[in-house]
């Protein structure tokens, strides 16, 4: 894997060996002492142009912990706040050298340009309403140990998709401006799990009858079939106006709510990218539930980003659990 710019790219070994490696990975994160020298002598940046929490701080440690060298960019630090391109920033940094650029970026197919002009390898950490590969991975990482918990016996069963096969997934909320959407979508299509897709008229996507899942505006009718819902963050900073008439109305259509989190299937899991909205797209009740999983993904992004710096970083010829492994007996 020389670059992961979109979940379309990953075949289902491929997804299976990020995950099974991110198993491995996790286990790092309950040492004393947390690194690894899978990476020693890389340099990875962080090209960051818009605002970020969970996915930089995740990359820089996951780095960090790989005993990577990590560099964090950001555009009000940078020479495009004077005006340079992001084709000359990126030729730039790339030109001192480094390993692996790691960019997010307000334009749609930014890390996939970057991509075409330098030698280096690029992730996509979400570029404007495209894509965020690893977001849906970590999902996923998640998902999967939801339903083995609940499921012990469902890994042994029907290859490596059992995990996903027959489960029910459905997810909530803006679609027309979340990247999170469309990499879910591909990778859980991908893993074998059907997913729904639920939206207000205004905010389902254009061509959305065209993706591989299923679609209606109506949440309540599809609540209490869902092994898991992930809420959609309302990202209002996208929006011109006129989605919705008001916040209080998109609750009541679109909101994990105290009412709807009682009509849930027992067991399904709450899964929400973050940062949340209490009150908007989820209750407090439903954030702070017992079988929510919003926690559990902000530890898995870590996990998953290891696992995906070392795919792409640390060597295909080695055994993908060889750099935990060869660590814990030093």
């Amino acid at each position: 894997m020389r670059h992961l710019l979109s979940a379309a790219d990953l075949s289902l070994s491929e997804i299976t060996e990020i995950l099974d490696l991110a198993e491995e990975m996790s286990t790092v994160q309950d040492r004393p002492v947390k690194k690894l020298p899978a990476l020693r002598g890389r340099t990875v940046v962080n090209l960051f142009f818009e605002d970020s929490t969970r996915t930089r701080s995740s990359f820089e440690i996951a780095g960090k912990w790989l005993s990577a060298d990590v560099i964090n960019v950001s555009a009000k630090g940078s020479s495009m706040s004077k005006g340079e391109s992001l084709r000359d920033t990126v030729l730039t940094v790339a030109a001192m050298g480094v390993d692996a650029l790691v960019i997010r970026h307000h334009a749609s197919g930014a890390p996939w340009q970057a991509s075409h002009w330098i030698d280096a390898h690029v992730l996509n950490a979400g570029d404007g309403t495209h894509e965020h590969p690893t977001q849906a991975l970590l999902d996923a990482f998640t998902l999967r140990r939801h339903f083995r918990s609940a499921d012990p016996s469902s890994a042994e069963r029907n290859g490596q998709a059992s995990d996903f096969t027959g489960k029910t997934i459905a997810i909530v909320g803006d679609l027309t401006h979340s990247r999170v959407a469309r990499s879910n979508v591909l990778l859980l299509q991908t893993l074998g799990a059907e997913v729904v897709l639920v939206a207000p008229p205004t905010l389902m996507p254009s061509g959305v009858d065209s993706w591989p899942a299923a679609n209606t505006t109506d949440f309540d009718e599809v609540l209490g079939a869902c092994d898991a819902v992930m809420m959609l963050r309302v990202q209002r900073e996208r929006m011109s106006g006129g989605y919705f008439p008001s916040a209080r109305e998109y609750t009541i259509g679109y909101g994990l709510t105290r009412a709807r989190l009682g009509a849930l299937r027992p067991g399904a899991a709450i899964c929400h990218p973050g940062p949340m909205n209490r009150g908007l797209e989820i209750s407090a009740d439903a954030a702070d539930a017992a079988n929510s999983l919003i926690l559990d993904q902000v530890a898995a992004g870590v996990s998953i980003r290891m696992s995906v710096l070392y795919q792409i970083l640390g060597g295909a010829e080695e055994s993908v659990a060889s750099p935990v492994r060869e660590a814990a007996v030093r």
